[in-house]
């Protein structure tokens, strides 16, 4: 059972006063919505947070997922990642690590990067990425590569790890752009919700 981290600690400051992760998609905020589709795949979910007290939190009431404050959240997603892989237990092989905003993401493309971990065993990175091949989320990282994470600052998402990474990175193409798509304004959601109410 691979553990599920999700990234949910960032200020959303360009959403100027609303939450981008508590947006309603589908009838519930966006991070509930990342937590249900990353039940489907363990029951191992561990959510970056800010500091209590946080509306975010309520998104976990009746979950699986548990709640790790990142209490110097402020400083950028370095400090998610390094705080939640330095949750891990000593038996754990892989881990994957999946952004709170991407609001397309589903449950089959976790289960399809997951799957890669056993068709492609020599990698040591498993990343989903657009149809045209942009490395995107989630991404799984194999074990050597924890203690890397566990050291990353700022607002460092682990790029130069999956840079390091070489050729031991396998991308694991999804559907159209959904691997990358977030949304970080009033206007990217206004947009998005439009576009899928002309389909």
């Amino acid at each position: 059972m691979i553990p599920i981290l999700i990234l949910a600690a960032g200020a959303s400051s360009r959403m100027r006063g609303t939450d981008k992760l508590l947006e309603d998609v589908n009838g519930q905020p966006l991070l509930s919505r990342q937590i249900g589709i990353a039940s489907t795949l363990t029951s191992d979910i561990r959510v970056a947070l800010p500091p209590a007290p946080h509306p975010r939190y309520a998104c976990l009431d009746s979950t699986p997922a548990q709640a790790i404050p990142v209490p110097d959240a402020d400083e950028g997603m370095g400090a998610s990642i390094r705080t939640l892989f330095a949750t891990l237990e000593p038996t754990i092989s892989h881990a994957m690590l999946l952004l709170g905003d991407l609001p397309d993401i589903t449950a089959d493309d976790l289960h399809a990067v997951e799957n890669a971990v056993h068709t492609h065993p020599e990698a040591l990175i498993w990343r989903g990425a657009t149809d045209d091949g942009r490395g995107g989320h989630p991404i799984i990282f194999a074990r050597a590569l924890f203690p890397a994470l566990c050291k990353l600052s700022g607002d460092d998402g682990g790029r130069d790890v999956v840079a390091a990474a070489g050729d031991k990175v396998h991308l694991v193409p999804l559907q159209g752009t959904r691997a990358r798509r977030d949304l970080d304004t009033p206007e990217d959601w206004a947009a998005w919700r439009a576009a899928r109410n002309s389909t």
